[in-house]
């Protein structure tokens, strides 16, 4: 499968978390309208805080969740790079130059780069889009499939 237009996987049942069955029957998923990919969105009930708004260990896997951001923020987000004191390198999601340089200047990251090393050209919406928790079926659907 070459990439998809909607949610930028190669894999139409992409995902690096560890607990596939646990997350799709537990979390609210974006549904990818166009290959079906199904992405975690749900909100952290404590800190009120989504996947998308921690760090990943790649590029790779930023990716994988870009088009959540992309949805709830209405606009082409970027995936930026964040070095942190010890040099570890790290990828995270934010909705613009602007918001990552406000970041930077709050914590005690750094970057080489301040713009967003992965980026669509421009926001789009599908109409198939759906986010919802997945009923029984689909679950052992989709995991027999992935």
């Amino acid at each position: 499968m070459k990439e998809c237009i909607e949610c930028y996987a190669n894999d139409d049942h992409a995902t690096p978390i560890l607990g596939k069955r646990e997350c799709l029957e537990n979390h609210e998923q974006y549904i990818c309208g166009t290959c079906g990919r199904c992405i975690c969105c749900q909100k952290d009930d404590k800190r009120q805080l989504r996947r998308i708004d921690f760090p990943f260990k790649s590029l790779a896997i930023a990716k994988l969740y870009l088009r959540v951001a992309d949805h709830l923020y209405h606009k082409a987000c970027g995936i930026y790079e964040v070095i942190s004191e010890s040099k570890r390198k790290s990828y995270k999601i934010f909705v613009d130059d602007t918001s990552f340089k406000e970041y930077l200047g709050k914590s005690k990251k750094s970057a080489e780069k301040h713009q967003a090393l992965y980026r669509n050209p421009s926001y789009q919406e599908f109409t198939k889009t759906r986010i919802r928790k997945l009923y029984p079926n689909e679950i052992e659907e989709y995991l027999r499939k992935g």
